[in-house]
């Protein structure tokens, strides 16, 4: 497997092709590639210089979300091959996300699950407008390391205090770190309702569950 080909992985998520990542990734199959390489060693680096460009301001949402995109694509590819030769990726931790209750926005969530799913998470995304006590049910189902809330209306933001006082409620707030997020959300909010991580955007959303997880 040429570091070639590795290099027009990366550069494929670089530019937001997912067409062109995809095919990509059916070649290096079919070359006999390893799939978990091409993870590794190609798209993901690929991702990781879309969030570093996102994060000094060359990059911008559009192309964060092709950049995503353009990853999932590959992933649709290389994931059956992995299954199939008894391989997995490492799974740096479980995530349930969701936008909280009486909040119907879905653009930043989605793009915070596409970036922690690249970035190795398993994540569960639970949609929007969801009652703080299925976040406390999902987190227990899923065993989760993480659950991150995403509110971006002031009012709306309540709810995010409210799944922390349920997850205690729960006994389950001493297992679990919650990550909070979304337009109106500060990190004096975070500290001030007891959250153990703020993001402002997807791509902080990645280092921000890396430190929670001690990476």
């Amino acid at each position: 497997m040429s570091e070639e080909l590795f290099k027009q992985m990366a550069q494929s998520v670089i530019e937001g092709e997912d067409e062109e990542a995809a095919a990509l990734a059916q070649q290096a199959l079919d070359q006999g590639a390893d799939a978990l390489d091409c993870i590794n060693k190609g798209y993901t680096v690929g991702m990781d210089e879309v969030g570093e460009l996102f994060s000094t301001g060359e990059y911008f949402l559009p192309d964060l979300i092709l950049g995503g995109e353009a990853m999932k694509a590959a992933l649709a590819v290389l994931e059956p091959a992995l299954k199939a030769a008894g391989q997995e990726r490492e799974v740096l931790g479980h995530v349930v996300l969701g936008t909280v209750k009486s909040d119907i926005h879905e653009i930043g969530k989605s793009l915070v699950g596409t970036m922690l799913s690249a970035n190795g998470f398993e994540v569960y995304d639970l949609g929007i407008d969801i009652e703080s006590e299925i976040f406390v049910e999902k987190a227990r189902e899923h065993k989760a390391d993480i659950v991150a809330l995403s509110a971006l209306l002031t009012t709306t933001m309540l709810h995010q205090r409210e799944v922390i006082e349920h997850l205690a409620e729960a006994g389950l707030r001493d297992q679990v770190k919650v990550m909070v997020g979304g337009s109106p959300v500060t990190r004096g909010w975070a500290d001030q309702i007891g959250a153990d991580g703020f993001a402002e955007d997807a791509a902080t959303a990645v280092v921000e569950a890396k430190r929670l997880m001690g990476i």
